[in-house]
């Protein structure tokens, strides 16, 4: 017999910390994530920028808000994440 763990919806994709940049559409957010890169010749380290797409249901959220998201199955042709916390 094999024990199910307790929450279903747990994934075992990393969790995401970004900032809100975009909340003009319907349960979607546009979310910026910045990571420092460094060229591998000249060993500079610079500043680089993606933006996500998140799925929401519910919920106020403001630009500037930091939020966590996480990968899960595609949910339109662009959104491929989910919100996890404000």
């Amino acid at each position: 017999m094999t024990t199910q763990p307790e929450n279903q919806n747990a994934s075992k994709a990393p969790v995401i910390v970004g900032t809100i940049v975009s909340t003009k559409m319907q349960k979607t957010l546009v979310v910026a994530v910045e990571t420092f890169k460094t060229h591998p010749k000249y060993k500079k380290q610079y500043r680089s920028t993606k933006r996500y797409k998140v799925h929401i249901e519910e919920g106020e959220y403001t630009l500037g808000q930091k939020v966590s998201f996480r990968e899960c199955r595609p949910v339109s042709k662009d959104k491929h994440h989910v919100i996890v916390t404000a």
